[in-house]
């Protein structure tokens, strides 16, 4: 591996942006210099275009093996080189076998890594049934746990109990491990499905912010009882910010993130029957939303994550416009830098705050702030070259997912990733992938 310099007018480092020359070496910063310093290296002059780490989405669900008709690794992984993301984090689900036993993480690894072009991390699941096998996925190296309160979408990973999460939390605890948690406490009332399925103001309140609420009262109380470290996945309800805030202000180790597409679209705007923008939880309403951003851009929600869930587009009910029985998934993953940026932008957000909600604070919850998540001396070489002014319009032919199908299509975004380095090795150069079969597994 050759040893070269980038140099550019627009190096995001946490501090702050700035002319620097990041010297690669062996696959890592070796160092970051002001700009002119003599290097006895090839030296390649990015100009006006910014330099930022490789982004991190903690939210990724793959769904390899059993479910490649949905998505897998090759065309997942793909997918992340051409948005700039250096690592993901698949979630146990909705991989056939789940993520919930060591012998379905090794077919898994087995399946990863034929087909990694980016790094890709996992996530082990809890569910009712299988405590005896949390340590042996601990000692695999998966890197903290799910759970859901509410029904997953699929019958093969249930959601765990109030009394499934107290016993395994305290063993998380003490091995320093998140559990992230879909918080929904449902409740057994369909007659929302007796109305008009087409309707998404139907759909919205069938999944309202009290089921949120709930849930993240219950977590927090469990974090408090146990100490585990707790990640509330994908925040959609404003009103669970409060509890939230007043649980960080106690010191309890918890965490937030939201979805892009929380932030970028709103209830108001989503037409009766267009299924493409079907979730759990539902998007909200604009002023909802509003309140979402005011905690990202104060800390309060710690970072931003695709949630990427694809499925064939007949799955989606996109003929019959059917919210009752479409599946609940936005695919996005290529997207999240600039649909994040574009939403972002106008808000008064700079490429810093960018890095940190895509890059440093998802390196944290991951176990990977040491080496990944900003550029600095001593970091793995995983970034990314962006034009953030240049605009495009969203179309399937870009998209590099097995399904193309998404809300987004359509739309027009800002900030467009020039080229995405992998340990130091150049991987993308738009539009052209240029090494394959590069991206590792990652571990504790």
């Amino acid at each position: 591996m050759q040893d070269f310099a980038l140099v550019s007018k627009k190096v995001v480092l946490p501090t702050g942006v700035q002319p620097a020359l990041v010297v690669v070496q062996a696959g890592r910063i070796a160092a970051v210099l002001e700009p002119g310093v003599p290097v006895q290296m090839p030296i390649i002059d990015l100009g006006h275009r910014a330099l930022l780490p490789g982004l991190i989405d903690p939210h990724v669900h793959i769904n390899e093996p059993g479910r490649t008709a949905w998505e897998g690794f090759d065309t997942a992984t793909r997918a992340a080189l051409a948005g700039g993301l250096t690592t993901l984090v698949d979630m146990p689900l909705n991989s056939a076998p789940v993520t919930t036993s060591v012998a379905n993480l090794e077919l898994k690894l087995a399946a990863a890594r034929q087909n990694l072009h980016t790094n890709v991390g996992f996530w082990g699941g809890i569910v009712p049934g299988n405590a005896a096998e949390v340590e042996g996925l601990i000692n695999h190296g998966v890197l903290g746990f799910k759970a859901f309160l509410t029904h997953s979408g699929i019958d093969d990973f249930p959601n765990a109990t109030e009394a499934d999460l107290r016993a395994m939390m305290p063993l998380l605890a003490r091995h320093g491990l998140p559990l992230l948690v879909h918080c929904e406490l449902s409740q057994d009332d369909d007659t929302w499905k007796q109305g008009d399925k087409q309707s998404y103001p139907n759909y919205l309140a069938s999944r309202p912010r009290s089921w949120e609420d709930e849930a993240v009262a219950l977590m927090i109380r469990l974090c408090r009882e146990t100490g585990c470290r707790t990640h509330i996945v994908h925040l959609s309800s404003a009103d669970s910010l409060p509890q939230l805030a007043a649980a960080k202000a106690e010191g309890l180790p918890i965490t937030v993130e939201t979805g892009q597409h929380y932030l970028f679209f709103a209830a108001e705007d989503i037409p009766d029957g267009q299924t493409r923008f079907k979730c759990a939880p539902p998007i909200r309403e604009q002023a909802n939303n509003e309140q979402l951003w005011q905690a990202l851009q104060t800390g309060l929600i710690d970072f931003v994550a695709t949630d990427h869930s694809p499925a064939p587009p007949d799955l989606k009910q996109l003929d019959s416009g059917d919210f009752t029985t479409a599946w609940g998934g936005i695919a996005s993953l290529q997207l999240a830098l600039p649909v994040l940026w574009t939403a972002a932008q106008p808000r008064g957000a700079s490429l810093v705050d960018l890095a940190h909600w895509l890059s440093a604070n998802p390196a944290k919850l991951v176990g990977q702030a040491h080496r990944k998540g900003q550029i600095a001396a001593g970091f793995d070489a995983d970034l990314l070259v962006l034009d953030e002014e240049a605009t495009f319009t969203v179309t399937e032919e870009l998209l590099h997912h097995r399904h193309k199908t998404s809300p987004y299509v359509g739309q027009q975004l800002r900030g467009v990733v020039e080229q995405t380095y992998l340990a130091g090795q150049l991987v993308y150069n738009r539009p052209e992938f240029i090494s394959l079969h590069q991206g590792q597994v990652v571990t504790r």
